[in-house]
């Protein structure tokens, strides 16, 4: 065999390579398997972990986390054991495969997990499963010099390729770990007790403007840009700030001064102009308003800041409505007034308290008219429907009782008639509509 293969030009392993290769294959298979018994056992009590943390529907949970907590075992495991020994070269190039391998799939599942784009999870990746390669089989070093052989000048600054991709994983690090902790903080707030829903809210709006704040100076410590720049930068964001972010920073601070006094919260019911629903979210710039008709304005906090809204379910959330309904004159008044109680008190969101009531408003030109008020307390649900339930419970009682809703009446008089009229003028005068004539 030694013979043929020298014949042949190959260089056959050495036995003690063998033995190297045969135990990366060991330490593989071992951990492959540890990996697995760890998704299969640990991703579910970790899942448990994340839906009481961070509210998320266990069913859709449970198999990414087993599928991470099975890859970053492997990762570490196959890490830790190129740095425990010497191998050769072919058993360090089997071990950084699955090491890559491995630690590209955990990444490219957090990242999907976090909702990235699958083009930049991809892109990820891939340099992670390239540059763990490398580094298992000792050519890193020779991808790092010939990245930072492509470089140019700015000023005093030399950037090169490498210095470009080190910023990139680390902005896209970054951003995945502060994606993860304002989840995590906003959960933790969720549940805090002793706060209502509007200081919740409020604090994890700051908590997410704190935790920002903070990683755009680790990064800029990171990517090694002097912070004395930063002046300069402070001082043109004031002026644009002043000039073009006026708006937008008067929004914000709009934003922050609602949910400090309250007056405006998620849920409410308000109408703003001609836009009427109920608040479903307050942001940064604007606030979202769902209408019954499922649309949903985004109007500006400064707008709700500076001008009138009416707020449905600032105090409480009982609201009166009035229906206007009118009867003729010939009718029995007190079994209409009884009627429109029993239809009024058959309606499902009607409350029991305070209870219907049916009031008397005027002897219009044609009817008696008369205003039932009841009260809900699901404004959100809208008005439209109470109204036309009552309305269709009373029409029914009304053709079953023979009280009728009159039509309009109008009298016509003339005077005098035309001397050129045909009509003789000792005839009576003309009647029209409904009435009588005087």
């Amino acid at each position: 065999m030694t013979d043929l293969a020298a014949e042949l030009g190959l260089a056959l392993p050495e036995a003690r390579d063998m033995v190297r290769v045969g135990a990366a294959l060991v330490v593989i298979f071992l951990t492959v398997v540890a990996g697995w018994l760890a998704g299969r056992w640990g991703g579910p009590l970790l899942a448990d972990f994340w839906v009481r943390r961070i509210g998320a529907r266990a069913e859709e949970i449970t198999p990414r986390m087993s599928v991470l907590l099975r890859y970053l075992v492997i990762w570490l495991t196959v890490s830790l054991a190129l740095r425990l020994s010497d191998w050769t070269p072919l058993a360090a190039f089997l071990l950084g495969l699955v090491a890559a391998a491995a630690a590209a799939l955990f990444v490219l599942n957090l990242l999907r997990g976090l909702h990235s784009s699958r083009a930049i999870s991809g892109v990820i990746a891939l340099f992670l499963f390239v540059a763990i390669l490398a580094g298992a089989v000792g050519g890193l070093a020779g991808i790092e010099r010939a990245l930072d052989s492509v470089a140019f000048t700015i000023g005093s600054r030399r950037l090169s390729l490498l210095n470009l991709v080190q910023l990139l994983v680390v902005l896209f690090a970054i951003y995945a770990v502060v994606r993860l902790t304002i989840k995590l903080v906003s959960q933790s707030i969720r549940s805090a007790g002793g706060l209502d829903p509007t200081q919740q809210l409020l604090a994890q709006k700051l908590a997410a403007i704190a935790i920002i704040a903070i990683a755009f100076f680790v990064a800029i410590d990171l990517a090694g840009i002097d912070l004395t720049a930063l002046a300069v930068f402070s001082g043109a964001l004031g002026l644009a700030i002043g000039f073009g972010l006026q708006k937008t920073f008067g929004n914000l601070i709009a934003g922050i001064i609602l949910l400090m006094d309250r007056s405006i919260k998620p849920g409410d019911v308000i109408a703003v102009g001609e836009s009427f629903g109920s608040v479903s979210k307050i942001g940064v710039r604007a606030v979202s308003i769902v209408t019954r008709d499922g649309k949903e304005y985004l109007i500006p906090n400064e707008i709700l800041m500076t001008e009138e809204v009416v707020n449905w379910s600032y105090s409480t959330r009982d609201v009166r409505i009035s229906i206007p309904v009118g009867i003729a004159y010939d009718c029995d008044v007190a079994l209409a007034q009884t009627l429109m109680i029993e239809a009024a008190t058959a309606a499902k969101r009607v409350l029991e308290t305070p209870a219907p009531v049916v009031w008397m408003t005027a002897f219009g030109e044609s009817s008696i008219d008369h205003e039932i008020r009841v009260w809900i307390r699901d404004p959100e649900a809208g008005i439209g429907s109470v109204r036309s339930e009552i309305l269709n419970k009373l029409w029914a009682l009304f053709k079953e009782h023979r009280i009728h809703v009159p039509y309009p009446q109008r009298d016509i008089r003339l005077k005098e008639w035309p001397a050129d009229s045909a009509v003789s003028p000792a005839a009576p005068p003309a009647r029209r509509g409904r009435g009588r004539s005087d």
